[in-house]
């Protein structure tokens, strides 16, 4: 299987396992099935070039990464739906109402919520946004402006639904802007290179790839020295530096939550090379606002074959949650 269909299945499987117990009867197999699941085919980038504004229905579980207009329709009660909407890491996520009409004193709803959520763990997490989890949520039937766009604050946002009735429904368009200096972001693809910039803001940002990579940091300034400082036992940290980079892994979506692999305290020249066999690996920067802080590296999807060799440069942490056989 190509590495962009494996990504296909793996964040649908993602997806489902968000609603686990809820949605087991729900047919998604279309949705892994659609070829404009996440990357678009030629043709379809014609008609969109030419400014043709997309078009199809939405799922009640799906997965969007084009900029359009989506509709809902139930077709019978649709209780536990979900969409998830992811951009470049320079994007900004846009969701406009055009139409809707659910029944809000039925138990109908139709939320926003800025990030992505999936079995109680959220990203980004509680630490790195800047509004508390119940500012996060926008719902249609409790806002007075429901005319307005709703604009994430990160590459990723979703949308939880809930329509009893068959034939009512809601339609969204959904569009994407610039981000000057993109801060959480969830990675498209298993392998990339990413610059993150913090310009003296006051802020934490994670770039959370939903794979098993192999990242190799090339650049890191923290307005400090240089050193590399890996993780033992008990975990050492950064000793109160309020400037650096941290590697997590885990198996779930919140950053906060994963295992802490490495900590880069100061300024960094690689390259530094790094195996992260869990199910998800995050760059996590936390900046106090006194510098202009910046780290770069590349990530590669890691193979159980893929290792070190014994002449090259670079550092390297031990495998954790790598899979066994």
């Amino acid at each position: 299987m190509a590495p962009a269909s494996r990504l296909q299945v793996h964040l649908m499987l993602i997806c489902l396992s968000a609603l686990q117990g809820e949605t087991r009867y729900l047919e998604v197999r279309e949705a892994a099935e659609d070829g404009e699941f996440l990357h678009i085919n030629p043709d379809l980038k014609r008609e969109l070039s030419a400014g043709q504004l997309y078009r199809r229905s939405l799922r009640c579980i799906d997965m969007l990464s084009i900029e359009g207009q989506f509709t809902f329709t139930a077709q019978q009660p649709a209780l536990h739906c979900a969409a998830f909407f992811i951009g470049d890491p320079e994007d900004l996520i846009t969701i406009e109402y055009d139409f809707v009409n659910i029944d809000c004193l039925g138990g109908d709803f139709l939320k926003v919520f800025d990030g992505w959520i999936l079995k109680g763990e959220k990203f980004p997490s509680s630490l790195d946004h800047p509004l508390s989890t119940s500012e996060r949520y926008t719902d249609f039937c409790e806002d007075v402006d429901r005319k307005r766009i709703y604009r994430s604050s990160q590459n990723v946002a979703m949308i939880f639904f809930r329509v009893h009735e068959p034939g009512n429904g809601f339609t969204i368009t959904v569009g994407k802007t610039t981000n000057l200096f993109p801060c959480n972001v969830i990675s498209q693809t298993p392998s990339g290179r990413f610059t993150m910039v913090i310009p003296h803001q006051h802020r934490n940002c994670s770039f959370s790839i939903i794979y098993p990579v192999v990242i190799k940091i090339s650049d890191v300034t923290l307005g400090h020295l240089s050193d590399l400082q890996l993780k033992k036992y008990p975990p050492v940290g950064c000793n109160g530096v309020g400037d650096f980079v941290e590697l997590l892994g885990g198996a779930g979506l919140d950053p906060s939550k994963m295992f802490p692999l490495a900590d880069l305290c100061y300024s960094f020249h690689g390259p530094a090379r790094m195996k992260i066999g869990c199910d998800n690996a995050v760059v996590r920067m936390v900046s106090s606002g006194k510098f202009i802080n910046r780290v770069t590296f590349e990530y590669n999807q890691l193979n159980r074959r893929d290792d070190l060799g014994e002449n090259e440069q670079g550092n390297s942490v031990e495998e954790v949650c790598f899979p066994k056989d």
